[in-house]
Parts: C-alpha cells; structure tokens; sequence
C-alpha cells in the first residue's frame, strides 16, 4: 500500500508578482493545463496499490486545496492544516503519524506539489524502483542527474551502488546509491566542479519510506520534532473536511527539514536517480527552461507583441505588454505590479519580495482577485472613501452572515440570481437590479440559482478593510478575521 503525501505549503515568493502569499505557484497552471497541485496528484494515479493521498497545508490555503482536489475528483485521505510553518521534517512526521493511525504501516511517497515532470512513464519508474528500497526498511531519496552548475538547488554526493535485490531488476531500471552525503547550494564554480565530476545529484526534495521506518529514525535523529508532532496530531481536531494541528503544541516544534533532521544521520538512506524530465519550477529562469519557445526562443503568455526580442520570458496577465529590443530578460505583468529583470538576475527576486513584505506591501500577499470558499472577489477601483469590487459567488453558495461599522455596500447584479438578507428582510435580486446595504445592518448574500452569481459591489465609508467585519453564521466554520 502506498499513500502519497503531498507538501503543499510552499510560498513561491521567487515566482512574484504571479505566486503569492495567500495563492503562491502550486495552486497556479504555469506550464499545463492542470495547476501544479492538480498535476502532482494525477501523475501517480497509474500507479499500482496508491490509496487516497494526505495532503499537508497552510490554514490560509484550504479552500484552495479542497476546490482543487474537487475539480479533479480526487478525495484525500485527510487535509492536515499546518498553522505555522515548520519545514518539512515535522510536516513528514504528522504524515507518517496519520498514516499509521489510519492505515496500519504503509509506504509514504513524500512529495512537493510544485514540480513540474513531462515524462510520467519515467516518473513511475523510478517510483516503482524507490518502492523497491523502502519496502526492504530503506529511507529513498529521489536524485536528478543535474546538466547544468545550477546554484538554486541542494546536492547530494553518491556512495556506492546498490542493488535492490529484487528478482525482475533490469538493466534498465534507475540507478540507485547509497548517500555518501547532502551539500547546501553552491556557489557557481562548485556547482561547476560538482557537474564535472558526475558524482552528485540534484537534490529533488522527494521521498519514499514505510511509515514506521521514518518515525523511529525520527525518535533516534530528531525525537523533540515527534514529540511536539504527537502532540500537536493528539490535541488536534476536525474541522469540516480538514484537520487542524494543535496550534500551541505545533509551534513549539523545531523547524528543519527532513534532510538535515534525518537523512544527513541515518544509515538507510538510499538515492534513487530520477529517469524523466524534472523542474521545482522555482525561478522565471526554470520558466523559461520548461515553456515553449517561438522562432526567436521567446516563452510568451498572454497579450505580447514583441519586436526584436530574443531568449526572454514575457507574462501578460491583464492587459497588453510590448517590448522592442530585448535580450535574455524576463517580463511579467499583473494587475497591481510589473517585474522586469535579465534572466540571469531572476534570483534576486526574493530579495526584492523581503523588502517590499519589510515595507508592507500588498502586493506581496494577495493578488487583486481573492479566492473564497464561495466563489471569488476582485478589486476594479479604489480611492479615498470607496472601492469597487467583481463578485463571483458559485452556485447554491453563500457569504457568511456579517455586519460592517465602517462600511455601506451596494450591489448590483450583473449575471445570474441573488438572495439577499438585509437585516430581518430577504429578496429576490435579478440581472440589472441592486440593494443598499446601510452601514452596520446584518447581512448576508446567496446564489440560490444554477449558474455562477456575477455582480458589482461598491463598498463607501471611513475605513473599508477586510477586517471591517463582524461574522455571525459561516457554513465554511471561518471566525473574524480568517479569510
């Protein structure tokens, strides 16, 4: 039996203005189709004896996960809400917890949600290869044989080979070492000497143990992490179709990650070399690498027009972007904040994000448009004493039931049906009619209809932030001041 256990509490702050805060790169489709999320739970589907997966994220990002897990019809076997961030030694801890609580003792097949892999027959491979290890007790890392001094990624130096033992094991099957041990990200002439010397991997941040194994190499290499781990799974709760940790014993936990806690000490530690395409798509500079190319080796999305411009990545989000004259740079547009750099100074970009979060920037947590467990909400314009918002409420959704003391509204109905409650009154609103919403009357909007409820809200008032709000009824269980 094999449980997948997707990490999905990245940030992604190297992709801004696209990856933010509260929607960061996993919840977004940069390269296919699917999002990120989406693609990381369906790549293991053809997979043999897989049950349903556990998914691990940030409280903020729930509704997200649950939308997306519904628009593929994949249930989890549980939605673990972290409520602070911890690295991915504790995350793999309550994973492997869960699982033996739920499931006995099965195979855990730890895996970021933001990879980008083409090649799905080459990843099952490999997995199957890595199930090989862990069902004989061995902790499996999954290696990329790296073909290029990358700076941006961890190493790992090879030890001898091994051999699974298993009787239908081929010539062709991945390759696989004992871990002599982990580096940090080098500068760019060790990357260099590492790729030269063809003994080193990149590290990929996957995993495949039993259950069991990690959680005694975890009592014997990091025993204060399962501790506060137990506890924070024991005092936790249930909360609709998520599991809350217990937020006073979580924090207490050490942060690290699973490479430093426990596979840079343990001795069944096994390296399993990835036979397909592989991107963390962690950089503009990764985008670039993964995305289709025209005539001029340009990766461009949305309304560009271009005119002598070679080798740069050009990101439209809502209105047109030109360019003339560029070479090997990267350009992306949202709404509220454009980024322009060289594609050899995309790094840099965290360093901006620090100190735009340093100066409290919203750019940096949230995007225009807001996603909700109802439906969705988008600034059109804001000034002093007003601001116009775009809602979206899916159908047979409703808004929670609230109140504002700084704040009117009006709405107006573009598309679809409302039913509204205004203080002890409740009507119809249909296309082209609105309702006032005086400042500190009850409230609460509905979409009783078939198809997405569409309308204008203009908010008016001394102080019109979201946490100008009083909530009294949730179905989503949301308190004041959670999104």
């Amino acid at each position: 039996m094999i449980i997948p256990v997707i990490l999905a509490g990245g940030s992604g702050t190297r992709l801004w203005p696209l990856s933010r805060s509260l929607y960061p790169k996993q919840f977004m489709q940069l390269v296919d189709e699917p999002t990120l999320l989406q693609s990381t739970l369906l790549r293991f589907s053809a997979l043999e004896g897989v049950e349903r997966p556990i998914l691990l994220c940030n409280d903020a990002h729930r509704f997200i996960v649950a939308e997306q897990l519904r628009e593929i019809d994949i249930q989890a076997a549980a939605i673990v809400l972290e409520p602070a961030g911890r690295n991915t030694a504790p995350a793999m801890a309550i994973a492997a917890l869960l699982a033996c609580k739920q499931q006995g003792d099965p195979i855990l097949l730890a895996l970021p949600a933001d990879h980008h892999i083409r090649n799905t027959e080459g990843f099952l491979a490999t997995v199957r290869k890595g199930l090989q290890f862990a069902e004989q007790g061995y902790l499996v890392t999954f290696g990329i044989a790296p073909d290029a001094p990358e700076t941006g990624y961890g190493y790992i130096r090879k030890g001898p080979v091994l051999d699974s033992g298993a009787a239908d094991n081929a010539a062709s099957d991945p390759p696989a070492w004992t871990i002599d041990r982990f580096v940090e990200k080098p500068d760019s002439d060790t990357a260099r000497q590492y790729v030269d010397s063809g003994q080193y991997c990149w590290n990929s941040g996957m995993f495949m143990f039993r259950a069991s194994k990690l959680i005694e190499e975890l009592e014997t290499h990091a025993p204060a992490i399962l501790s506060a781990c137990r506890k924070a799974l024991a005092d936790g709760r249930s909360d609709l179709d998520f599991f809350r940790l217990d937020k006073a014993a979580f924090v207490q936990c050490p942060s690290d990650s699973i490479d430093y806690a426990v596979m840079e000490k343990t001795r069944a530690g096994v390296m399993v070399s990835l036979t397909s395409d592989w991107s963390d798509l962690g950089s503009w500079e990764a985008l670039w690498q993964a995305g289709e190319k025209d005539a001029h080796q340009n990766v461009v999305h949305g309304d560009v027009c271009l005119q002598d411009v070679q080798h740069s990545f050009v990101h439209a989000s809502s209105r047109l972007v030109t360019a003339v004259g560029l070479n090997n740079h990267v350009v992306v547009e949202t709404k509220d904040a454009v980024f322009v750099a060289p594609r050899d100074h995309v790094q840099e970009v965290k360093a901006l994000v620090d100190h735009l979060k340093r100066h409290q920037r919203p750019e940096t947590v949230a995007h225009t448009k807001v996603y909700r467990p109802w439906g969705a909400s988008e600034d059109v314009d804001i000034a002093e004493r007003f601001l116009v918002k775009r809602i979206t409420v899916k159908p047979k959704a409703k808004l929670s039931l609230q109140k504002h003391f700084n704040r009117a509204e009006h709405w107006v109905v573009v598309k679809g049906t409302a039913l509204v409650t205004r203080g002890d009154e409740q009507f119809i609103l249909k296309e082209d009619e609105s309702a006032y919403i005086p400042l500190g009357t009850v409230h609460r909007l509905e979409n009783p209809g078939k198809i997405p409820l569409e309308l204008v809200e203009i908010q008016s008032g001394s102080y019109l932030g979201e946490d100008d709000m009083v909530r009294l009824d949730d179905v989503y269980g949301r308190h004041n001041g959670e999104d």
